[in-house]
């Protein structure tokens, strides 16, 4: 045979075996896919990305949907895991024949931001916010509003109430609440992803929290419920809430973290905290979810899913403060560790 043959034949099986390499590389590269809710999605998304870049040919691709359109997403099966700020309940975790896993990875506060020029702090009595979802209380210089905030220059100004606009886990944390410290509004409106909002309150909504955060900015007058770390991040003002203990709290990681040690974790990872106890606490703070399915298809995925799991415990929690958010008491961090075991 000719020199030339044996050149191009080296030649040949060189770039075959480049091909079966590069095969081999491509099929060792796991995309990861989820949804769900907008409340958790700034540190989410950090997470993700921080984990794809420690962990070549991994990659993680969220949609901030909101809670409702994630469950429906991982119900159906078009994603790999999803997150809610409601846990699924029985009913929706029956439709999943592989299993569920609820998993809280994160915390954080939803609060009240408002749009009113010059008022820099302001103080709202648990007697007060419920009756403006409702519509009862429709004026800024409400008496109620004025006696709570000696010194403050109220407007007479009609309240512009900005809410949810999609299926939101974030509308269900804070209709719970609402109903837990008014008997009128769990009567009349109740609590849920989607609430009915009364006729009588001048509403906008809007999706998703940075939707709803937006709509406060250019709305003035406007007050509506959105997570901490949106407020904090668009420098919007934030009021302080009265607790159950009777004192004026404002959002941040010491109410926070007050409010999350009045709660303990139950073995189906559903934990709520309606109206959390103690002097300290901030009125309305809540855990959210990631969930997985219990058994997988890909056993390479359901591994990848359980490291991912692993770096948002152990690197992810030490950036919750920074992005808003309220880091995991160690106890609940290591019972999602024990919990992320049944990702098979």
């Amino acid at each position: 045979m000719k020199k030339g043959f044996f050149v191009k034949t080296a030649a040949t099986a060189v770039a075959m075996a480049f091909l079966w390499s590069g095969a081999a590389m491509a099929g060792d590269q796991i995309r990861l896919t989820g949804s769900g809710a907008s409340f958790p999605a700034p540190i989410y998304t950090t997470w993700f990305k921080q984990f794809s870049r420690a962990n070549k040919g991994i990659q993680v691709n969220y949609q901030s949907k909101g809670s409702g359109a994630g469950i429906r997403d991982f119900i159906n099966h078009t994603v790999d895991f999803a997150a809610s700020d409601a846990a699924m309940n029985d009913k929706e975790i029956a439709q999943v024949k592989e299993g569920v896993q609820l998993l809280p990875m994160t915390a954080g506060e939803i609060v009240l931001a408002y749009n009113l020029n010059g008022v820099k702090e302001l103080k709202i009595p648990r007697s007060v916010y419920p009756g403006i979802f409702l519509g009862k209380i429709k004026k800024w210089n409400n008496p109620a509003l004025v006696a709570a905030n000696p010194g403050v220059s109220l407007p007479d100004k009609e309240i512009t109430v900005v809410t949810r606009a999609d299926s939101s886990g974030t509308s269900f944390v804070f209709t719970k609440h609402l109903s837990t410290i008014s008997p009128e509004f769990s009567s009349t409106v109740g609590f849920g992803k989607t609430p009915h909002w009364p006729a009588g309150v001048k509403l906008v909504k809007a999706p998703k929290n940075d939707g709803v955060t937006a709509t406060i900015k250019q709305t003035p007058g406007a007050i509506g419920y959105i997570e901490y770390g949106f407020a904090r991040m668009t420098k919007l003002p934030m009021a302080s809430l009265e607790n159950k203990a009777g004192k004026f709290v404002a959002p941040g990681l010491a109410g926070g973290q007050a409010a999350l040690a009045s709660a303990k974790i139950p073995e189906n990872m559903r934990v709520w905290l309606p109206d959390p106890e103690g002097a300290d606490s901030y009125a309305i703070a809540t855990y959210t979810w990631m969930l997985f399915y219990k058994k997988y298809d890909d056993p390479k995925k359901a591994e990848v899913l359980r490291k991912m799991v692993a770096y948002c415990l152990d690197e992810g929690q030490k950036i919750s403060d920074k992005a808003g958010y309220i880091p995991l008491p160690p106890n609940v961090v290591e019972a999602v560790r024990k919990a992320s075991a049944n990702i098979q």
